[in-house]
């Protein structure tokens, strides 16, 4: 087998073998395989899409390219979820002790983030004493004892992704529905997930800013997902504006305790009953989505939820009394407001200039080696379709600088303001199954 005739059959439209996808990953991971050689197969994949057998190869290929989680000790199924990323993306916060409180093992393994905030593990490390750092076994047990745990990615996980990921950037080929659609789903099945709900975010502030789009990374995600044993669907959610109402890894923290309480933003709370409902349907916990919801708005009526939140919080020596009193979490030394120039109704926020303020302020990473801020962000204080008066407060700005003249001015730039009627987004658009 010769890899000129593979990039050669993929230019002229015809579909790959397992074989010979196997081959190009073993390949490529190995050293085998040049960069321009892969370069030249991304690109003929970017024009000529791949059948959905060929998504399939090419996701278990590059799983097992590395390491694979063995969750099998863990008793139930096990339901992953994915968030194609946003602005104020606080669900797994919410999620993770949500349906572990009824019943369902939430067994997460998360990284850190790049971007306008921290990843889950970043803000979760808002929390005093809180650690990722578990064994394996520790992980499993405390899975078992209390549904859920979360754990950094460890061990070599998809290395064929990771490198191929890499050359996608810099050859213009990272706008792949067939690529990024095995380079998530890999990272899923690798980690051990015996179902996976996904939440495809489009609008200003997602990947996928048109719907289309977005409805076509889904459909590729979930038939990669299925046609490999896992069952899988997809919620394709709004990121037209910001979710909920913090950006900072602090602030997002106590708007998750909030929402567990049950005074939370209705927008995170409502996307999170979405998402929730369909892990605790694909769980087998619930025989209807209806039932599932249900059993879920029950939890955080009762109080069980936040108190799964405090048992979990604890469990993984992080300091269980910010649930009582958030205002144990990191705290910035400034509080800033920005300011409505006129009246009217808010008709659009540009999500993604609110994340690079929130990110000028520290409460992300610009590389790799930036320091996060835990303490400082973004709250918002109007969303889309709310009335506004001039010189009443768009947003808060939480900094342990005094000088934040460029974040204010990228705050005002973000909301537009008008004066007739305006649609609000809807917040679900459609669910892929």
């Amino acid at each position: 087998m010769r890899m000129v005739d593979l990039i050669e059959k993929k230019r002229d439209g015809m579909e790959l073998t397992k074989e010979e996808i196997d081959f190009i990953i073993a390949g490529y991971t190995n050293d085998e395989i040049p960069d321009y050689q892969m370069s030249a197969l991304a690109m003929a994949i970017f024009f000529n899409d791949m059948t959905t057998d060929e998504r399939s190869y090419l996701t278990m290929a590059m799983v097992e390219s590395g390491d694979q989680i063995d969750l099998s000790a863990i008793h139930g199924i096990k339901v992953d979820k994915h968030s194609t990323g946003g602005v104020g993306d606080t669900t797994t916060l919410v999620l993770a002790p949500l349906v572990a409180a009824v019943g369902v093992p939430v067994a997460k393994m998360s990284g850190r983030g790049l971007g306008h905030t921290g990843g889950t593990i970043d803000k979760l490390e808002a929390i005093t004493g809180f650690s990722v750092e578990i064994t394996n076994d520790q992980f499993i047990d405390l899975v078992n004892t209390n549904h859920v745990a979360v754990i950094g990615q460890t061990g070599n996980l998809t290395p064929a992704d990771k490198k191929l990921y890499g050359l996608r950037d810099v050859t213009a080929t990272v706008n792949s529905i067939p690529l990024i659609a095995s380079s998530i789903m890999s990272k899923k099945i690798a980690s051990g997930a015996d179902a996976i709900v996904l939440d495809v975010k489009t609008g200003a502030g997602a990947f996928m800013k048109e719907l289309d789009d977005a409805k076509e990374l889904a459909k590729a995600m979930v038939g990669i997902g299925n046609k490999l044993g896992r069952k899988t669907m997809a919620v394709i959610s709004d990121m037209s504006q910001p979710l909920g109402f913090a950006i900072g890894n602090a602030l997002e923290v106590k708007e998750a305790i909030d929402t567990l309480a049950g005074k939370g933003p209705k927008d995170l709370y409502e996307l999170c009953l979405t998402l929730g409902s369909h892990m605790v349907y694909l769980a087998n916990k619930a025989e209807t989505l209806e039932e599932a919801r249900q059993k879920l708005e029950e939890v955080v009526a009762n109080g069980k939820a936040l108190e799964k939140f405090k048992t979990f919080v604890a469990a993984q020596g992080g300091n269980p009394e910010i649930v009582d009193d958030p205002s144990k979490l990191p705290t910035a030394k400034y509080t800033i407001e920005v300011e409505a120039k006129e009246d009217g109704v808010i008709s659009a926020i540009t999500a993604d200039k609110i994340g690079t303020a929130a990110m000028i302020l520290g409460a992300g990473r610009a590389t790799k080696e930036s320091k996060i801020d835990l303490a400082v962000g973004v709250v918002l204080l109007k969303k889309i379709g709310d009335n506004v008066k001039k010189g009443e407060s768009l947003a808060t700005i939480h900094s342990n600088q005094e000088e934040v003249a460029d974040v204010i001015k990228r705050i005002e730039e973000s909301y537009s303001i008008s004066q007739g009627n305006v649609d609000i987004p809807s917040l679900v658009y459609d669910e892929i199954k």
